[in-house]
Parts: structure tokens; sequence; C-alpha cells
């Protein structure tokens, strides 16, 4: 690894911190969702209810032993974990940790009729069948007659925002400043990133996605606009093996999208049919490696992925999670130079992210200090801010 991490890892042990939030709040919030979002039975009940009580106050335990991802576990850190606080360990394994262990309560890797559902379906498919969906759809529309330079921002933008997709449909000449179109991107490396697609371009994109949904519908029309306009020749979309933080994408959940996206109408539906196309022939294709649902940085990448992303043309890493997984989910200086905390990684790489955790990196001085005086540290975590991030 070229980059000698300096900077502390991020845990949870540090009351009214974010990541204390997510461990003692949002987590149990989470539990109870899931326990209400299906009739599940006596025995998913007490599991959950136990879950509930450990996340609380409780320790870290092992996973049963004839699980079939164990010694993926053990090769992960269970063993230096277990018997600790939830709260005492690096923030990042706690995460991965705890929806493993809510996929073991509603039984969804247990031979039986719960096998293989997905606990957080209901709410994936609320915000995909939702009314703001046909309108970013339409949104599309009105790109076919602006010049090519501004279509390929558009649609690069709609990525970036997720479920604020048709912000960045909407973009016009004046860019992400018109008339207070978009919130403001705190770095913005897109010609870096053009550069690397360019117009007569026959390479692979690898898209390490993150939302299903809303934010996943983007991603695929990104994808779709770069295939249709010769940028990059094939694709894969990286996704998440099973479900995972609530919202991230599964096969499942692309297949639902597609589906969305041919049943739509005009522009929307000419991508559709684009991806459709694209997975038939081969051009597209998903991949669900378990490492992608792993509680460690990218610079701990397997080999098979290692050599993957570095034949790639370039790898976009979508979100905040995969973001802090990139970077490494430490305390850095915003200011620590992007280029030095992803050097580890094997090929190209893109960050498309929306700040919604403290992880930072890749900032000029001038922009941290005119964000800290505005607004504090709420810029770290709100949802207000993007960036996008290259190292060629």
């Amino acid at each position: 690894m070229p980059h000698s991490p300096s900077a502390p890892v991020i845990l949870g042990n540090e009351p009214g911190s974010f990541p204390h939030g997510v461990l003692a709040e949002r987590h149990p919030a989470i539990v109870r969702q899931v326990r209400d979002a299906f009739p599940y039975g006596p025995g998913q009940h007490r599991a959950l209810d136990a879950l509930l009580a450990s996340c609380a106050g409780g320790r870290i335990e092992e996973l049963p032993a004839d699980a079939h991802d164990a010694g993926r576990w053990a090769s992960w850190g269970l063993g230096d974990h277990a018997g600790r606080s939830w709260f005492d360990v690096p923030w990042l394994w706690s995460e991965s940790y705890f929806y493993r262990r809510l996929l073991d309560a509603v039984g969804y890797f247990a031979p039986g009729p719960w096998q293989g559902i997905d606990p957080f379906r209901p709410f994936k498919l609320a915000e995909l069948d939702a009314p703001g969906t046909d309108e970013e759809l339409a949104a599309l529309d009105g790109l076919a007659d602006l010049p090519a330079d501004e279509q390929d921002r558009a649609l690069l933008h709609g990525s970036l925002w997720g479920n604020r997709a048709d912000l960045g449909f909407r973009l016009s000449a004046g860019g992400t400043g018109a008339a207070g179109a978009t919130p403001p991107l705190v770095a913005d490396d897109s010609a870096a990133l053009w550069s690397l697609l360019p117009p007569s371009g026959t390479g692979t994109l690898c898209l390490i996605a993150d939302n299903a949904g809303r934010e996943l519908v983007p991603d695929l029309l990104l994808v779709a606009h770069l295939l249709e306009r010769g940028r990059i020749g094939r694709a894969v979309l990286h996704v998440k093996p099973y479900p995972y933080y609530v919202s991230d994408a599964t096969t499942a959940d692309v297949v639902d999208a597609l589906r969305r996206l041919t049943g739509a109408t005009g522009t929307a539906a000419r991508y559709g049919g684009v991806l459709w196309a694209a997975m038939a022939d081969g051009r597209l294709t998903v991949r669900a490696h378990p490492f992608a649902a792993g509680p460690l940085p990218f610079a701990e990448l397997p080999d098979d992925l290692r050599a993957e992303f570095a034949a790639a043309t370039v790898t976009i890493v979508k979100g905040d999670l995969n973001y802090r997984r990139l970077v490494g989910d430490r305390r850095w200086a915003p200011t620590t130079p992007f280029a030095d905390v992803t050097a580890h990684f094997p090929g190209p790489v893109a960050a498309l992210r929306t700040l919604k955790s403290d992880v930072v990196t890749g900032l000029d001085a001038t922009t941290e200090a005119a964000l800290t005086a505005a607004e504090e540290q709420r810029w770290r975590v709100s949802g207000t801010h993007a960036l996008i991030q290259v190292r060629s």
C-alpha cells in the first residue's frame, strides 16, 4: 500500500458525534422499522428484540458456527471484535456487521420461507414508485435540444445528486451555480473525469453503485448515456450481494430499476432499452462480489477485484459509504490530498458523492474555511453538499 494512513480511525464511542448517533439511534430505529414492515413470526421477533438490546448496550457476538460466511467474517476481523462494545470498534466495521446480524435475525440466510426475502424491499419500492420518480424521468426529455457537453453534465450531476436527480437533469449552461439550481460542489474534477471518457472511447467503466431506487435510476441513466454516445464500450455495475445499509442496491434492485425505465415513456424508455439490450449482449454486466458488503476499506481489496479495477478505464465510486471505504474511514484533515488517500486503488478512480458523514478529503483551504465559517460542521453530514473527485 503506497500510502500509510496517519489519521485516526473513526469509532462510534464519542457521545454527540454523528457515528455515535447512528449506532445509538439510527440502528435501533431500523430494527423497529423492519419488524413492523413484515408479518414475521415469534422467532424472528425474539431475534430482533435481542439485536435491539445488543445495539443499546450489548456486546458484539460471533456468528453462528454454521453460518455460510463465518470464515469470511473471521478473515474480516470478527475474532478481534467479538465481545467488545459496538461503539468501541471501527465505525465502518460496526455498521457493516449490524446489517449482517439483522439479516440473521429475519431469517434471510436460513433455509425456510423467509430465505432471501429483502427486509428493506418495501422501503426501496415505495421510493422507486414515488411520483417524484416520474418527474425526474420526465425531465430527461428536456435534454434532447442541449449541446452534447451540457447533456453530459446533466447526466453526471443526476447521478451525483441521486434522488435529487431532477436538479441535475435540469442544469443549464450556467452550470451548478445557475440560479441556485443545486447546492454547491465542494470539489469538482468533472473535466478530469470526462478526459478519461473521450467520445471515441472503447474501454470499460466500472461503477460501484450506492443506493437502490431513485438513486440507482440516474446511475443507470449515466451508464446508458455513455454507452449510447460511444464514450465506453462496456460497463460493469458493482452491487451488494445481499441487502445492506437499508437502501444499497442489489441485483434485484437493478432489475426493478430497469423495469421502471423500460415501462416509462420518452427518453427514459429509450435509455431503458439501451440498458436492456446491453445486458443481453454483455456490454453491461452486474457484479455482486462478497467484498462489496464487507466491513473493510478498499485498500484491502481482494486480488480479483484489484485486477478488475486495474484493467478498467476508470472506476466510478458512488455515494457516501463507498467514499469512506475508498479513502479510509478516518478523521482526515479535509485538505488531505485525494490523490494521497486513494494511491492504493489499482486504477483510475472517480468519486461521486453527496456528503452525509464526517469523512472528506481533497478540499482546498479556502473552501474548507468558508464552509466551516458558514455552517460549522453540518456541511459534512447534511447531504446539501457534494463532490466530484478524480485520481487518474
